[in-house]
């Protein structure tokens, strides 16, 4: 690691630490007393690995953090040498010191891509937050798209901007909801991630800084590093949780990143709904700070509980169009198959995304887009939505009943809505527990494939793609994984933080 790409302030970490029961107390994991400058290294050293201090973060001079903590600077000093020993913190004159991680740490396990259908055999998989098609939705959207292709089979089938059509719809359904649209400002891609590849192409220079949540969706931030972008973390938090404004402000300021990418509504992997003061607030500071916001809304319409308000959109914030860009899709809400997904934005930036864009895919797939059409046009896309939000909710519940009962040491938040459940793993290694799971029949992701750079080893992420007995037998054999792990370990938590 050569250079940090973001700030930790001495307020914000003597927050965080003081937050943490063990070092509040000064007591190791296991309630020993431990030295002052112990319990700093170690206090650190779980923020990092839990991914509430990025890694490649500059921490506050010895100094500045010893006055804010109320310690000397001689065990301030200490701490930062035992984190330095450890693989946890590089320096450089001049420089300052910034966060790392050790090396030779277990890379995290692949899982995100569901297995081929025909190879799946015994094993549950969880890689993946993909359900079957609803039906007979799907089937008689693409009856409907077939009655409606003639015409269009008649052209040369190539439609950049996407079907002036669905265009109009997808702009109507913006306005319905508030966000006055027109069909210029839509760009029909294909699937959200398309549209995010889109944006980062045309506004996203190689080396240039792009600053995401931490944690964030998987494949968008491995799609950012494959575009050249540096991608700067900043922690989830906040009151209620969602955004940590005061840090994202300092990110904002100081890193001063070209583009953010952020999902406010049922956040992928934690499942956090964004409250609509947070939602106010950064768009301010992503105005102030000259940094075009995108917007991943891909999970908007799958609210399980229907007591739960709904902010308004991030879009909302922006009337000017000036910093805001949304991303949509019908991949999730409806069935990853439909590879459709779209951008609004306003009529300049569509404009140039679709010139650019004769340079990649140059359109998608016409039959797909009729089929979405006859969706919205007669009434599909409402009743299938029912149908995907009740199928969730019923995993939903009966994958966090098999958790509390199997695994009482794991901890999380029950979301309100999306496709995912973001498990704190009873600090084993989330990455040696989804290795231990794949000889036992089960395929889940664990928490590094979400951080940048190796964080969130304490944690995997689990979809809500299984109900009753395959949640349970799921759970089953996660449970059996754990204890493998567990009992090649030994000790839990110990001067190298998670047991691995």
């Amino acid at each position: 690691m050569g250079e940090w790409t973001s700030v930790v302030g001495a307020e914000q970490l003597a927050r965080l630490l003081r937050s943490q029961k063990a070092y509040a107390n000064g007591t190791a994991a296991g309630g020993r007393r431990v030295s002052a400058y112990r319990a700093l290294a170690d206090g650190v050293r779980l923020l990092v690995l839990e991914g509430r201090v990025p890694v490649a973060a500059r921490l506050p001079a010895e100094r500045e953090l010893a006055a804010t903590l109320a310690l000397s600077r001689t065990t301030v000093a200490s701490a930062y040498e035992a984190l330095r020993a450890e693989g946890l913190l590089e320096s450089r004159r001049g420089a300052g010191s910034w966060t790392t991680l050790p090396a030779g740490r277990p890379l995290p396990t692949r899982g995100l891509d569901p297995l081929p259908p025909d190879t799946a055999g015994s094993m549950i998989d969880l890689g993946s937050a993909a359900l079957p098609a609803p039906e007979p939705w799907l089937t008689r959207s693409v009856q409907g798209a077939l009655e409606e292709l003639p015409p269009y089979a008649r052209t040369h089938g190539d439609f950049p901007a996407g079907l002036p059509e669905l265009r109009r719809l997808l702009a109507d359904r913006y306005t319905a909801g508030g966000i006055p649209t027109m069909p210029e400002q839509i760009m029909v891609t294909t699937g959200a991630m398309g549209a995010v590849a889109a944006i980062c192409h045309l506004f996203v220079g190689r080396g240039e800084r792009v600053a995401v949540e931490s944690p964030s969706y998987a494949n968008v931030l491995q799609l950012m590093r494959e575009a050249g972008a540096r991608l700067v973390p900043v922690a989830a938090g906040g009151d209620p949780p969602g955004w940590d404004l005061p840090t994202w402000r300092q990110v904002l300021r100081e890193a001063a990143p070209r583009m953010a990418y952020v999902v406010a509504d049922f956040h992928n992997p934690t499942g956090s709904l964004v409250p609509e003061e947070q939602r106010r607030r950064l768009v301010a500071a992503a105005r102030s700070a000259g940094t075009l916001l995108v917007v991943d809304e891909t999970m908007a319409e799958l609210r399980l509980d229907p007591e739960t308000e709904m902010p308004p959109p991030v879009s909302a914030f922006d009337p000017a169009g000036s910093t805001v860009i949304t991303v949509g899709s019908a991949s999730k809400a409806f069935w990853t198959g439909m590879r459709i997904g779209w951008v609004r934005a306003t009529p300049e930036v569509i404009r140039a995304l679709v010139a650019a864009r004769a340079y990649t895919d140059l359109g998608s797939p016409v039959l797909e887009q009729l089929a979405l059409i006859w969706l919205l046009r007669n009434g599909g896309w409402s009743a299938a939505l029912e149908d995907r939000r009740a199928q969730a909710r019923g995993n939903r519940d009966a994958l966090v009943g098999a958790l509390r009962r199997q695994l009482p040491d794991w901890e999380f938040t029950v979301p309100h809505g999306g496709l995912t459940l973001w498990v704190r793993t009873g600090g084993l290694s989330g990455s040696r527990i989804a290795e231990a799971g794949v000889p036992l029949g089960v395929r889940v992701p664990s928490g590094p494939r979400f951080g940048v750079d190796g964080a969130f080893e304490g944690f995997v992420r689990m979809p809500f793609t299984v109900d009753g007995m395959l949640a349970e037998t799921a759970v089953a054999r996660l449970a059996a994984a754990s204890r493998a792990v567990a009992g090649a370990a030994g000790p839990v938590h110990g001067p190298g933080g998670l047991a691995a």
